[in-house]
């Protein structure tokens, strides 16, 4: 009995354990709730019970009757699809009885997030948001205005994010910088007749979209607090965003995107 009763506690970590790794990197709801159960029932439990919050996990396994619930608080680490493709692997290979407790264990304490090169983000941001602007009508000097500006602006808004800023600020003077860069080289430098497009486009990679994408499927699927709260937190995203849109537009006395 005590034995099984270890085992039920050390599945129980598993189980929060992997729904953490899920929530913490970007996962939708459903998908948390489907793969923190398949796992907990892979390695033996007869069934699991969660409840999701933006901010906190409570997660409950039975067997034999006997019932072991434990709680676990979210922190953000920002998105990251390796992290949830790595998780679902290793569910899937506890299914197949690939893996016990024990090895599931190992695996979780060796997922690392994948990060790519700041310098191959900055590119393919900046890239990116040139290509928008140029299928736009923004014309080649437009696409090379917003290649510009969202490649500095990501590679403030990576180091504000090194440090820690909270993210409504970060928006914010990311915001603000990518508006003052391409604003001042439409209308003091040597692109007067660029398009305002550019504008546009060099604020781009500030659109929340993964996060409005989680909070309708979440709201979707029933998991509504979470679903308001992420569309609560991408709503002040882009409220920052505006901010420092305006006021990029304000200081400097820049025309409107129209």
């Amino acid at each position: 009995m005590q034995t099984d009763d270890n085992v039920q506690r050390e599945v129980t970590r598993l189980c929060i354990q992997c729904a953490l790794f899920l929530l913490q990197h970007g996962a939708e709801s459903a998908l948390v709730e489907e793969l923190s159960t398949r796992l907990g029932i892979a390695l033996g439990m007869d069934s699991v019970e969660s409840s999701i919050s933006a901010n906190a996990i409570v997660l409950s396994t039975i067997k034999n009757n006997q019932c072991l619930t434990t709680t676990r608080k979210n922190i953000d680490r920002g998105i990251n699809m390796h992290v949830v493709t790595e998780v679902q692997h290793i569910v899937i290979m506890a299914e197949h009885k690939l893996l016990d407790y024990k090895d599931v264990l190992k695996r979780f304490s060796h997922i690392k997030p994948l990060r790519y090169p700041r310098w191959l983000v900055v590119l393919m941001v900046g890239l990116s948001c040139a290509c928008f602007c140029k299928l736009n009508n923004g014309g080649w000097e437009g696409a090379f205005v917003a290649f510009v500006a969202s490649s500095v602006a990501m590679y403030v808004r990576q180091v504000l994010t090194q440090r820690h800023l909270h993210p409504q600020i970060n928006f914010c003077i990311t915001a603000f910088i990518a508006t003052t860069v391409s604003g001042l080289l439409i209308t003091k430098g040597p692109f007067a007749s660029t398009s305002n497009i550019a504008m546009a486009a060099s604020v781009l990679l500030l659109v929340p979209g993964f996060p409005l994408i989680n909070a309708v499927a979440d709201m979707f699927k029933g998991h509504v607090n979470t679903g308001l709260a992420r569309w609560a937190m991408a709503s002040l995203l882009t409220l920052a965003t505006c901010i420092g849109v305006v006021m990029a537009m304000a200081i400097w006395g820049l025309r409107g995107w129209a």
